[in-house]
């Protein structure tokens, strides 16, 4: 759905950190995104393309799920609903469990501000093997709530977070693919 020229201004302004945060890893730098207020346009004008219409609320997973999820859900006129870690929202929260490389986490939203039948759209920047976002969705569906779309800036497609995302009969989009 991005444009080619979109992808190409994208690509020359995300930066691959070599060896960060541990030896190994290609960390992608989004941060030179926000230095170009007409790029950050380019970019929600694209994600809101991709969920006008399809969506009731969006759900942005902490923290960097909010830097474009926020702006997506003002574009959309629908909710913007945090998915935190835990211990950062007051009571009433819905918890969700899931597994890490080494160990476990648990994210929770707010009880009660994602409402039953809505359709949801859960943004992160970025998909990897699929864990946190595959828990945000089953938050979402405790609700009685429907995840209808997953959006990403970016997906890195060998770790196969896709395949992950697929159980829930979704659509899922990221504008970049390493």
């Amino acid at each position: 759905m991005a444009s080619k020229e979109l992808i190409k201004k994208l690509e020359d302004t995300i930066e691959n950190i070599a060896d960060f945060p541990i030896p190994g890893i290609q960390f992608k730098d989004i941060s030179p995104i926000f230095l170009d207020p007409k790029l950050y346009e380019e970019v929600i004008k694209d994600l809101v393309a991709f969920s006008k219409g399809k969506v009731d609320a969006v759900c942005g997973i902490e923290s960097r799920g909010y830097l474009f999820g926020i702006a997506i859900a003002v574009a959309l006129e629908v909710p913007f609903i945090l998915i935190r870690k835990a211990g950062k929202l007051p009571p009433p929260i819905i918890s969700e469990k899931y597994d890490l490389e080494y160990g476990s986490a648990v994210i929770e939203t707010r009880e009660g501000q994602i409402k039953k039948g809505q359709r949801v759209l859960i943004h992160d920047d970025l998909l990897a093997t699929g864990g946190t976002t595959e828990a945000a969705a089953k938050l979402v569906e405790k609700q009685g709530a429907i995840v209808s779309q997953f959006s990403f800036l970016i997906g890195l497609t060998g770790l196969n977070g896709d395949e992950k995302l697929k159980k829930f009969n979704s659509e899922i989009y990221h504008i970049l693919e390493y």
